[in-house]
């Protein structure tokens, strides 16, 4: 299978199982969405919904939550894990956000990545899905998949990220990420993976490299 097949078979595949992904954190604006991404770290995606109901009815906005102890913040998300240095990271840039853009989300990877508990992946994933600007966050299964799939030899995401911005278009870079982490899911996990019965494994691996 050529490189260019192996794309266009994955591209089929994953527009076949998921043509409209949803995103999976529930949020309402590009705020709520952002701490629903930093609570996220080193948690399901089903626990953070089940927490932020209750955060985000008692602060909703940068200001309501800055307003907020950091202890109170740390009871709130308790279930999501790493409560005390996401309370702390959550409390600190709804602050940043009041003192240095007018309470609102900034809409640049590089003002993300200033903010506290931001990281390269966290303001990826804001800039595509709070506004819908073209990019690729890589996680541990994206990068797996990946790995498999014989699209990145990158030792780390950031090599993975490039490789596949290199192979993808930008216009399909956000549904793409949302669907492989929904095939990684419910196809491809990283335990118990039959690859001869996976819809994508089966067919394309690592018999050949493809990142040119």
């Amino acid at each position: 299978m050529t490189g260019a097949a192996k794309v266009e078979l994955i591209l089929a595949t994953l527009d076949a199982l998921y043509p409209a992904p949803p995103i999976p954190l529930r949020h309402d604006d590009p705020y709520t969405l952002l701490v629903a991404v930093v609570l996220s770290a080193q948690c399901t995606d089903l626990r953070v919904n089940q927490v932020t109901p209750a955060l985000f009815a008692r602060a909703g906005t940068p200001a309501q939550m800055a307003a907020l102890p950091v202890e109170t913040i740390q009871a709130l998300i308790r279930p999501c894990g790493l409560a005390p240095q996401k309370a702390r990271a959550i409390r600190g840039l709804s602050q940043l956000l009041l003192d240095r853009h007018q309470g609102q989300v900034p809409r640049t990877l590089a003002e993300l990545e200033a903010l506290p508990g931001v990281g390269h992946k966290t303001a990826q994933v804001v800039v595509a899905q709070a506004f819908g600007e073209p990019a690729f966050p890589v996680d541990t299964h994206i990068h797996r998949l990946a790995w498999r799939w014989g699209l990145s030899a990158g030792k780390n995401v950031l090599q993975t990220e490039r490789d596949l911005k290199r192979l993808f278009p930008p216009d399909r870079w956000n549904r793409l990420h949302l669907q492989f982490i929904y095939f990684g899911r419910e196809h491809c996990p990283a335990r118990g993976h039959d690859p001869h019965r996976c819809p994508l494994c089966s067919q394309v691996g690592r018999k050949e490299l493809f990142t040119t």
